[in-house]
């Protein structure tokens, strides 16, 4: 649709053509071709009808290529259309003229007409080259405006891309790792084998079902993390302990799926594992004027070599944080003193968003 046909922009378009019909009447009876009253009469209803017929340039604006290499033929095409365009102009201020010359107050303004005729005809030119220049630079602000759109559509489409196939890596080192406990456990403990792999089929259910979400509740997302230390406490037994302390305030602040999920499993498999005595596991979350703070902290050797750090899922949660959130959300890890603590950090509109 012609864009000033639209978005309400026609009537602000006539209007800037009322400066214009006075000009051309000003110009006229400056020639000495017509009195005020006659060229006031004779230029008005003309200046409405050009400017209807200048709404056409947007045509050919829209249908050449906006391109350098294409510029002669758009002078050309243009130059073409202006000329037809201020011939049609000319052809209806000539019937204008003849009609108004059956008034007395209009009489001999036929025979001067050929004068008013050819600043006519100087005025049609130039006011269908402004309105030419004005429609290509709406269409070409209107390209912008799209190549922008697409552009943008382009980097969300890779984003979403970039954190799906991140979120689908998520599951497999899941399993990999829930296996390996089962595996342990086949020879001595078959019944516990049986409840452990019950239990995975149920962890495993939930997370696929969270995996397609783009969001969930901290609350579903702390489900998932004690329904995996479930299955690892069967492994474990007492050698695995939970502390959770977490704010109610936030429970319901929106987190990407399984992103807690490798920061457990990290401290389970690097630290709880290669202590003899075992350990604690401690989540712990609140909101400060930061935003969501998530922190798992567990206790880990040190003298065992590449044991205690971070490993395949916190590399994966700092992509796709980075994907998420860039610079507003990230992973700060820290090892000190046998213990080990890992911190999601989330942007404050996360909270916001939460917020009933």
């Amino acid at each position: 649709m012609h864009p000033f046909l639209a978005r309400g922009r026609l009537g602000p378009y006539f209007a800037a053509w009322l400066p214009i019909g006075a000009l051309l009447a000003a110009l006229v009876r400056l020639a000495g071709a017509a009195s005020w009253l006659e060229a006031a009469v004779l230029v008005a209803p003309l200046a409405v009808v050009y400017a209807f017929i200048c709404l056409a340039s947007w045509y050919p604006c829209r249908s050449l290529p906006m391109t350098a290499a294409q510029l002669p033929r758009t002078v050309f095409v243009h130059a073409g259309a202006g000329v037809v365009s201020t011939l049609v102009w000319l052809f209806v201020a000539a019937t204008w003229s003849a009609a108004l010359e059956a008034f007395p107050a209009f009489a001999g303004l036929d025979q001067r007409f050929p004068r008013i005729a050819a600043m006519l005809a100087a005025a049609g030119l130039i006011l269908y080259a402004l309105a030419a220049t004005l429609h290509c630079a709406v269409r070409a602000a209107g390209l912008a405006a799209e190549a922008d759109a697409r552009a943008l559509e382009q980097m969300l489409a890779a984003r979403e891309a970039e954190l799906s196939a991140l979120k689908a890596q998520v599951s497999p080192h899941f399993l990999f790792n829930a296996l390996n406990s089962i595996a342990g456990l086949a020879a001595s403990e078959p019944e516990t084998v049986r409840r452990t792999t019950v239990a995975l089929a149920d962890f495993l259910r939930a997370s696929l079902r969270a995996a397609r979400c783009r969001t969930i509740t901290l609350a579903e997302e702390l489900a998932l993390v004690e329904a995996y230390l479930d299955i690892e406490k069967i492994r474990f037994g007492a050698r695995l302990t939970v502390a959770r302390r977490v704010a109610d305030a936030v429970l319901a602040v929106p987190v990407p799926p399984l992103i807690l999920q490798p920061l457990v499993e990290n401290a389970v498999v690097r630290g709880i594992a290669h202590l003899v005595e075992g350990g604690a596991v401690t989540i712990e979350a609140h909101a400060d004027d930061a935003g969501l703070r998530v922190s798992v902290t567990n206790p880990y050797d040190p003298a065992a070599a590449g044991r205690g750090g971070e490993g395949l899922g916190m590399a994966n949660v700092r992509a796709r944080l980075a994907a998420a959130y860039g610079p507003a959300g990230e992973l700060v890890a820290h090892a000190a003193g046998g213990t080990f603590r890992a911190e999601l950090r989330l942007p404050p509109a996360d909270l916001q968003a939460s917020a009933p």
